[in-house]
């Protein structure tokens, strides 16, 4: 049975931006952004390379201070950060135990608890460089939610993993949404995968362009206007799952059996050896929930933390083994 999203209360809001925006050497990498974050609630943003998805993730944490308009954040907010990228020396040992303990102090109970909660506590002593790119993405999911952070900003949280491990990462975020009613800031630079369940995506361009559930942001004009061809490969789609991806990455088939991967036949499977594109048509399965997402695998955006978004130098740095705490009521779990 799935957990319910909690329900949203009035003045819940976790983020506020009211006319932010970033100004590098004269040029603004992002402006007039209008937006609020609440508990239990998922906003996605997107955009093409260099259109201000990560400064304005920054902006909204403080890792970045707004140059224009107004960042409100909730009196002693906890923020929970999985960087696009990590300055980490891949020929040094390191555990996953040592990882989650990067960030500061944290018991063997909460750390384990985390590792848990997203399907590899078998792994606390795995050295980090012979993870899967799947199980890599997991250990710094559970570093982030580790201390029960209010807020759970994700920049690109499914980058170097395959399309089924895509969706169990997914599904874990919702889950792990709807447990613990944190708030999410999801940032996709892939054109794009939008999770099923987000609430709000925001297209970014410099500015806001368009914004809205999956399904309307596929249908504007806009959204269409800026991507061009690509926006219109972009369609909506609606499934039922025949089968559940599992915590640890495997998979669970109607018939009980367990697999490391889909089966040909299994209801969201893509065969990679061919291009393909959903234009509007459903695919209908037949298990459980119906899901909605928004799909597209042409253009890809794969900004790094020193091109696009972060051209701007100053105040740029990696999240790898230290917080960020501007002393401003709010930390960075």
């Amino acid at each position: 049975m799935q957990t319910a999203a909690p329900e949203r209360q009035k003045g819940d809001e976790l983020v506020t931006l009211a006319g932010a925006g970033i100004q590098r050497s004269s040029r603004w990498l992002v402006r007039g952004v209008d937006f609020s974050i609440h508990r239990g609630e998922i906003v996605t943003l997107i955009g093409p390379n260099g259109a201000g998805k990560s400064t304005t993730a920054k902006m909204a944490i403080g890792v970045l201070r707004a140059d224009e308009g107004k960042v409100v954040r909730k009196a002693g907010l906890k923020i929970g950060y999985v960087p696009q990228k990590l300055a980490i020396d891949w020929t040094m040992p390191l555990s996953v135990r040592r990882l989650m303990r990067l960030t500061g102090k944290l018991d063997d109970a909460s750390l384990m608890a985390a590792l848990s909660d997203v399907g590899i506590p078998h792994l606390v002593d795995a050295e980090v460089r012979h993870l899967s790119g799947g199980e890599f993405q997991r250990a710094l999911l559970a570093r982030a939610i580790a201390r029960n952070p209010d807020l759970l900003v994700l920049d690109e949280p499914v980058q170097g993993v395959d399309f089924a491990g895509e969706s169990a990462l997914y599904e874990l975020i919702r889950t792990i949404r709807n447990k613990t009613g944190c708030g999410i800031l999801l940032i996709s630079h892939d054109l794009h995968m939008v999770m099923a369940d987000t609430d709000t995506v925001i297209c970014l361009n410099g500015h806001v362009c368009c914004r809205g559930t999956p399904e309307a942001v596929s249908r504007s004009d806009d959204y269409r206007r800026l991507f061009g061809n690509v926006g219109a490969g972009l369609a909506v789609y609606s499934h039922r799952h025949d089968h559940t991806h599992l915590p640890d990455g495997r998979v669970q088939h109607k018939d009980g059996s367990v697999t490391d991967h889909c089966h040909p036949d299994d209801g969201h499977h893509h065969n990679d050896g061919h291009d393909h594109h959903h234009h509007g048509h459903d695919h209908a399965h037949s298990h459980g929930e119906e899901t909605t997402a928004v799909h597209s695998h042409e253009g890809h955006d794969t900004a790094g933390p020193h091109q696009g978004d972060d051209e701007h130098g100053k105040n740029s740095h990696h999240h790898a083994a230290h917080d960020h705490a501007d002393g401003k009521g709010h930390s960075h779990a």
